[in-house]
């Protein structure tokens, strides 16, 4: 049986592991114009349209901590991503509870 579940990550806890200076994957899923606004420094931008056409650029050996702004497209994202056999996790809360760094 498949697993729809999708394993979750706080904003705390990626801004802890930034600040501890662990190497950690962040996908942000948003649109250009939200990113614009700011996003996390460490994170890179792949808009949800474009994970399925861009997948080459994800490490599958990689954890991936996946980001948008409330954490719902992010969750999608990332069971997509599960799907395929990436190891995930999804920031719940999204940009909208981040209080780390943005540029």
């Amino acid at each position: 049986m498949e697993d729809y579940t999708v394993r979750t990550i706080t904003p705390e806890e990626v801004d802890q592991l930034l600040k501890e200076g662990k190497n950690v994957s962040i996908i942000d899923v948003r649109e250009d114009e939200e990113v614009a606004a700011g996003k996390i420094p460490e994170a890179k931008h792949i808009r949800l349209s474009e994970i399925s056409e861009r997948m080459e650029e994800i490490n599958k050996d990689e954890e991936h901590i996946m980001v948008c702004r409330s954490g719902r497209r992010s969750e999608n994202a990332s069971l997509f991503l599960q799907e395929q056999g990436y190891k995930v996790k999804n920031m719940t809360g999204g940009m909208l509870e981040w209080e780390g760094d943005t540029k």
